[in-house]
């Protein structure tokens, strides 16, 4: 795509940086669009359609979230997973746009920026998206979503028979699966291939909300509706409104959240917090977890009626470990895709890394692999990857002395064991331990729950 073609929107608080940006960019493209209040963003993607946003990482506001930017990233991924986002970061704040890179973001501009720069950056952006429109035309035949969802096991091949009858409808779905499975595509699979694909798809991890966010998260603001509500903010359902909303691990949110969840399916109606009047919405949705439908049915734990309300149909996705023959494809799919990314050559796997990788158990499942490549890729020097070269999770490559196999209690044993090991280690410290395993602190939290550590 070329710049004339193009729309973009630039969000900083600091209007001189937006009249230059604008100044800059209103003869190169089709559009400029300029905002000063992130709160903004939500309304201005469900109004227009961009090819690009320039975000700034440090806005004046209300947020908690220790940086503005990666909060305001995650939104805008949520809501336009495929828009191409450059940053704009002060030098002090280079670790944070760092850090969006992981979260999703195309590159980053450090303030001040020479304008031939930004204008090549923007240019590699727009191409980056026009190859991904390419790519997922010439392989929407051949698989659910592209080159996401993969898998030529006859356990996969029954899944995508699944969304294949199933997305076209507009039937709520459960996806059931340990972490790492994918449960995340399958759900992205289905909004694509269903009715509303071209209708907004936000996801929203609600096992993460504590109860004060949860209700002004989903269910949207009046402005002074409590001490930081300082501008009316739209919830995710009314973000998802005509589209779909997956709610992802339905299962941490508890039950006093449960009610206030059935009773929005129910009615069919958002209220905004501060506010009486009730907001009608129109969502498909989508909900996954990673316990058991057998564990989730405990009353103690989950409502039933909230349950029958989010499961009309259920996908249960299995572990790596039980679908072996994908394992190659999926490590060759990952090795493309790295050394793509970090402009290496292309690899193969020698024998003793493909004896090593399909040997192995992958409690961490398909997530574990694509690091363990990933990781392999940044580190190799040739166009040969070699068993050495994989290394895998600490948590997941402790010594183990049981057969390699199906035997989940063997594996549960073996992490547990692990965590109390690395979080003794580091005297208790959680962010450190976490580190060390190569997990979040908040994936780190719902194991010690798991395992009532």
């Amino acid at each position: 795509m070329s710049l004339k073609k193009c729309s973009i929107l630039a969000v900083d608080d600091d209007p001189d940086v937006l009249i230059a940006v604008r100044m800059l960019l209103k003869n190169e493209v089709q559009k400029i669009v300029t905002e000063k209040n992130p709160e903004n963003i939500p309304a201005l993607l469900k109004e227009h359609q961009f090819d690009l946003l320039l975000l700034d990482m440090n806005f004046k506001s209300s947020i908690n979230t220790g940086n503005e930017g990666l909060y305001w990233l995650k939104r805008v991924k949520d809501l336009k997973p495929n828009l191409q986002v450059i940053m704009i970061t002060a030098y002090a704040d280079i670790d944070l746009a760092v850090r969006s890179l992981k979260e999703g973001a195309f590159d980053f501009m450090v303030k001040p920026w020479h304008n031939e720069k930004l204008i090549s950056t923007v240019e590699d952006a727009l191409e980056k998206n026009h190859k991904q429109q390419r790519a997922e035309s010439r392989n929407s035949k051949d698989s659910i979503i592209g080159t996401e969802l993969l898998g030529e096991s006859e356990v996969m091949q029954d899944i995508f028979y699944k969304i294949s009858k199933i997305a076209p409808t507009d039937a709520n779905i459960l996806i059931l699966g340990e972490n790492g499975t994918g449960k995340d595509l399958i759900a992205k699979a289905i909004h694509q291939k269903s009715l509303r694909a071209k209708q907004p798809y936000v996801k929203v991890d609600v096992g993460a909300l504590t109860d004060s966010l949860f209700e002004s998260e989903l269910f949207g603001h009046k402005k002074g509706a409590f001490t930081d509500a300082r501008e009316e903010r739209e919830g995710r359902f009314e973000s998802a409104n005509g589209g779909t909303l997956f709610l992802d691990e339905i299962s941490n949110i508890s039950l006093t959240q449960q009610a206030k969840l059935l009773t929005v399916l129910q009615n069919r109606m958002v209220t905004k917090l501060g506010s009486n009047q009730p907001i009608p919405i129109d969502i498909r949705l989508i909900c996954a977890t990673n316990v058991t439908l057998a564990d989730l049915a405990n009353e103690n734990r989950f409502r039933k009626d909230l349950i029958y309300r989010i499961n009309t149909v259920e996908i249960t996705v299995p572990p790596l470990r039980k679908r072996k023959e994908d394992m190659l494809m999926l490590a060759k799919h990952f090795a493309n895709i790295y050394a793509t990314k970090y402009m290496k050559p292309a690899v193969e796997f020698d024998k003793s890394a493909i004896e090593k990788l399909q040997s192995y158990h992958y409690p961490g499942n398909v997530r574990e692999l694509q690091y363990t490549i990933e990781r392999a890729i940044i580190m190799s020097d040739g166009e040969v990857l070699h068993s050495s070269d994989l290394i895998f999770s600490p948590i997941e490559s402790a010594p183990v002395a049981v057969t390699v196999g199906d035997d989940d209690s063997n594996l549960s044993h073996l992490e547990k064991n692990t965590i109390l090991r690395v979080i003794e280690k580091h005297s208790g410290n959680i962010t450190k331990a976490a580190k060390e395993l190569g997990l979040t602190r908040t994936a780190l939290y719902r194991r010690l729950s798991k395992y009532d550590i």
